[in-house]
């Protein structure tokens, strides 16, 4: 993976009062099992260097630094916060500070985490990591090792997994078909969204939805169709109703595509907790 590749991916998380909790500070719950957890994910304690050959590689160097924790104090409830619980956050600057020089990719630390107690007994726990370390699934197995540690586990669930050396690349790389998705589209007809001009807004997909969704198909297919496809097909949909595009024009969609498991073929072992995913490309014309 090289320094453009990767970057940081700030994560946020809201957790209500809990009665069984009273009288213990979150944020020190926390500390001490992030202590704990991170001897086995000792990576997470170094930091990234690059190789200088000219390849640009990433290595890390286990040099125990540690990470970055920030407690904090907020004088709001959480239900103040209301609707602005919803990505994109208003407050992620304040809820997940950005110490100069702690978001840069080289000799900085990989995990940056900060817990904000609120007035109503509640709390917020944020956190920022370099994808270089891991991807999405790799990352809640980390968190999850945290969270057995803070109820009094003495080791993880799942044992995590280091291997990077099994998603090394051939030498030379031997491509068995090509890769679409590395291809440089250029916007001709004017139908490329720009990045500067869109505007972000969440929906929440849940069961009402999902049935409303699944209404729209005959009643002997509607639960033959996963949810993946459901959405995929209804976003697909609007986005061609809002682009208007000609019929025949060459569209594509890429989803994130899992290696683990034993569909890939890879045999990754459960722990592995690198980034073990891809970014295929579906291409179609408009309609």
């Amino acid at each position: 993976m090289t320094k453009r590749d990767c970057g940081s991916v700030p994560v946020i998380q809201f957790y209500r009062y809990n009665p069984s909790f009273k009288g213990r500070d979150p944020a020190k719950v926390i500390w001490d099992a992030l202590a704990k957890a991170l001897v086995l994910y000792y990576p997470f304690a170094g930091r990234l260097r690059e190789i200088q050959d000219g390849s640009r590689k990433l290595v890390v160097e286990c040099t125990g630094e540690g990470v970055l924790f920030i407690e904090a104090d907020a004088d709001v409830r959480l239900e103040q916060f209301g609707e602005l619980l919803l990505p994109p956050f208003p407050c992620i600057k304040e809820l997940l500070f950005d110490i100069p020089g702690s978001s840069q990719v080289l000799n900085a630390p990989l995990l940056l985490i900060q817990v904000t107690r609120l007035q109503c007994g509640g709390f917020i726990f944020a956190l920022r990591f370099h994808h270089a370390m891991s991807d999405a699934q790799g990352l809640v197995q980390f968190m999850t090792a945290v969270a057995e540690m803070a109820r009094g586990h003495l080791t993880p669930s799942i044992p995590p997994v280091w291997s990077r050396e099994l998603l090394e690349a051939r030498s030379p790389p031997c491509p068995s078909f090509a890769h679409r998705e590395y291809d440089v589209v250029e916007d001709t007809k004017g139908t490329l969204t720009p990045l500067d001009d869109m505007v972000h807004q969440s929906f929440f997909f849940g069961k009402r939805e999902i049935a409303a969704l699944r209404k729209h198909f005959p009643p002997h297919l509607r639960q033959k169709i996963s949810r993946f496809d459901l959405l995929t097909a209804c976003l697909w949909k609007c986005r061609m109703v809002a682009l208007s595009p000609d019929p025949d024009e060459e569209m594509r969609i890429m989803c994130v595509v899992n290696a683990r498991g034993t569909k890939s073929g890879l045999n990754l072992p459960e722990g592995y907790y690198s980034n073990a995913v891809a970014y295929p490309v579906a291409i179609s014309t408009a309609d």
